[in-house]
């Protein structure tokens, strides 16, 4: 994690979050929802300590967490529930994997999510990658929008 020695704090429990399997954190980071320029900036919380995010996965080794109010996967659209359910749970299953590799932080989030962080531009005709701009089928869209303006 980002401060290695001290590790993250939970901004809910105040405890330790140990390890990437129990962090809110880079799960959202995972899911491409947290951008990686502020990601060390960023507060941490357990998975348990959100659960609002963390009722959508679904995993033999998670413990199911149940969440009342209007918030709950019961009182939403089960259209929505079976997508957030599919995309949490690969995110959390991504975590578990990140656990056992050996790769750059920039390439944690999962291939889909990468893409929003990191477009490609071409410059005097040598490829580029630039943190922090739109994904490329959006940026080749605008730019053609331009062309054709």
């Amino acid at each position: 994690m980002a401060l290695c020695d001290e590790g993250y704090l939970c901004e809910v429990c105040g405890r330790d979050v140990e390890d990437l399997t129990q962090s809110d954190l880079y799960l959202r980071y995972v899911l491409g929802e947290v951008d990686p320029e502020t990601l060390h900036v960023r507060p941490e919380r357990h998975l348990a300590c959100n659960p609002s995010l963390a009722q959508f996965i679904v995993a033999a080794d998670f413990p199911p967490v149940t969440v009342e109010g209007y918030f709950a996967k019961s009182a939403l659209d089960p259209d929505f529930v079976a997508a957030e359910e599919a995309r949490v749970t690969r995110g959390y299953l991504r975590l578990l994997e990140l656990m056992t590799v050996d790769l750059p932080i920039v390439e944690y989030p999962l291939p889909e999510f990468r893409a929003r962080w990191q477009g490609v531009a071409e410059s005097e005709g040598e490829g580029t990658v630039t943190v922090g701009t739109e994904p490329p089928s959006r940026s080749g869209q605008v730019a053609d929008e331009a062309s054709q303006g």
